[in-house]
C-alpha cells in the first residue's frame, strides 16, 4: 500500500495576535506576515509580537509553525531591519529576486528562502520543460522552495485568484529533481483545496484570502482548510 504525506500548510497574512492562539494548535507548518505593500502588511514590531505567540507554542520541544516573511523586491537594508526586529525562520520572495540574492539571504540569517513563480491567469500552455529548467536551474542551492502563484500586476501576488493548474506537473518535476519543495497558492480556499491535492499533490499549500469573511482571517474557515489538508 502506497502512504502518501499530506501537503504543509502555510497560512498568510495574519495579523491578529487573538486569531493566531485560535489557530496555532492546528497542523499548520507555516504563517506567514506580509512585509510588502499589502492590506495584510504588519509591521516589523507587530510581526515580533506575533511571532513571540508562535515561540511560546515550541516550548518543551512542543513543533511550531515557522515564521515566514513575504516580501517583493526588498533591499538588504530594508531585511536587515526588519529581521533584527523580528526573528523570521523563512524569507519568502515574490519579485525578481536574483539567486544571489537569495544566497546572500540563506547566508546573512540563516533562513530558509521560499522563490514566488507568478503564473499569469492567460498562460495558455504549460511551459516545457526546457523553459522551467532555464528559469529555475539557477536557484538551485539558493532557494528551499519554489512557490507557484497567480501573477499580479500590482503586487506580484496574492490576488486571490486561481491560475491554469495543468502547469503543476513540469514544476513540480523540477522540483523533485532540484530536491526543493513545491508549493501552491492562487485563490485555494477550503472548498478547492482537495481538488488540487488529490490531482497534483504539491508539497505544500498557501492560502491567505481563501480563509477570510469580509478580508479578516475567518477561524472557522482556516479550521476547515486545515482539515482538508491534513486529513485531521
Amino acid at each position: 500500500m502506497t502512504v502518501t504525506t499530506a501537503p504543509t500548510v502555510k497560512i498568510c497574512g495574519l495579523q491578529s495576535v487573538e486569531v493566531l492562539k485560535s489557530i496555532v494548535h492546528l497542523p499548520i507548518a507555516h504563517i506567514g506576515f506580509v512585509f510588502a505593500p499589502s492590506k495584510r502588511r504588519v509591521t516589523p514590531e507587530k510581526a515580533a509580537e506575533l511571532i513571540e505567540v508562535l515561540h511560546e507554542q515550541g516550548v518543551n520541544g512542543q513543533e511550531r509553525p515557522l515564521a515566514v516573511g513575504v516580501f517583493v523586491n526588498p533591499g538588504e537594508e530594508e531585511l536587515q531591519g526588519i529581521l533584527s526586529v523580528a526573528p523570521l525562520d523563512v524569507v519568502q520572495l515574490h519579485g525578481q529576486e536574483t539567486p544571489a540574492f537569495c544566497q546572500w539571504v540563506r547566508d546573512t540569517f540563516g533562513a530558509k528562502v521560499f522563490k514566488s513563480v507568478s503564473i499569469s491567469k492567460t498562460e495558455a500552455t504549460p511551459p516545457t520543460p526546457e523553459a522551467v529548467a532555464a528559469q529555475l536551474d539557477p536557484f538551485i542551492g539558493s532557494v528551499d522552495a519554489v512557490l507557484l502563484d497567480t501573477f499580479d500586476p500590482v503586487y506580484g501576488g496574492g490576488s486571490g485568484t486561481t491560475f491554469a493548474w495543468d502547469c503543476i506537473p513540469v514544476y513540480q518535476a523540477w522540483a523533485r529533481e532540484a530536491g526543493v519543495a513545491l508549493l501552491v497558492a492562487g485563490g485555494l480556499k477550503p472548498d478547492n483545496v482537495d481538488q488540487l491535492i488529490e490531482t497534483y499533490h504539491p508539497d505544500g499549500v498557501d492560502v491567505s484570502s481563501g480563509v477570510e469573511t469580509d478580508g479578516v482571517k475567518d477561524i472557522a474557515k482556516i479550521t476547515a482548510f486545515v482539515e482538508r489538508v491534513t486529513r485531521k
